[in-house]
């Protein structure tokens, strides 16, 4: 399922604490909130949680397909060790994450018990209420954490920004080729084949 950020997050009180300050530890996230399914997803930032409505529509299912599909036929062609994933749980410095889309080599698959992977490829799928400081707060938790490229998909405006650091975006629209070759060899496809059916 594709998450995104529908309205400003929530942070979740915690036994009745007032304005949720108190900070809980990880072990207890993972207890009472990583498999929870409620209709949101929950983020833990350094003990503090972050919930935000899971909505998915068709236009964000199809981009998924579109995506996932063409990492598909790149890495039978290209014999690529990795995978394309939906929403798994990756440690960002002290920030738990769950990116929409997100690129893992199979040298992390197989360290992944013993240590969080770091995606090289990181796709979101903003919706038009999504709050611009709590992405921009991703941004640079995925660059401060080694992320080599970041899409954020923008449905209803069928553009892509495309980042490989957290200070220059390159705006993408039509026929513009959107590229992660920086975390993929040969993962460039244009806006068009991205929004496919759309």
């Amino acid at each position: 399922m594709v998450a995104t950020i529908a309205q400003q997050p929530q942070v979740v009180p915690k036994n009745g604490q007032k304005n949720g300050q108190k900070k809980i530890s990880w072990a207890q996230f993972q207890a009472q909130y990583l498999s929870r399914e409620d209709g949101f997803k929950y983020e833990w930032l350094n003990g503090i949680i972050e919930k935000t409505p899971r909505i998915m529509d068709y236009k964000q299912l199809q981009i998924v397909e579109n995506i996932l599909a063409f990492f598909d036929a790149l890495k039978a062609a290209k014999n690529i060790k990795g995978r394309m994933h939906e929403e798994v749980d990756t440690f960002f410095d002290t920030h738990h994450r769950r990116p929409d889309i997100c690129f893992i080599s199979s040298e992390q698959l197989k360290n992944i018990k013993i240590e969080a992977p770091v995606p090289a490829f990181v796709v979101e799928i903003i919706s038009p209420t999504d709050n611009v400081n709590r992405i921009n707060r991703k941004v640079d938790d995925y660059f401060d954490a080694d992320v080599k490229v970041l899409w954020h998909i923008f449905p209803d405006l069928k553009k892509v920004h495309v980042y490989e650091n957290n200070e220059h975006i390159l705006i993408r629209s039509g026929q513009d080729m959107c590229s992660a070759e920086a975390a993929i060899e040969g993962f460039a496809l244009s806006v068009d084949a991205i929004f496919d059916n759309v």
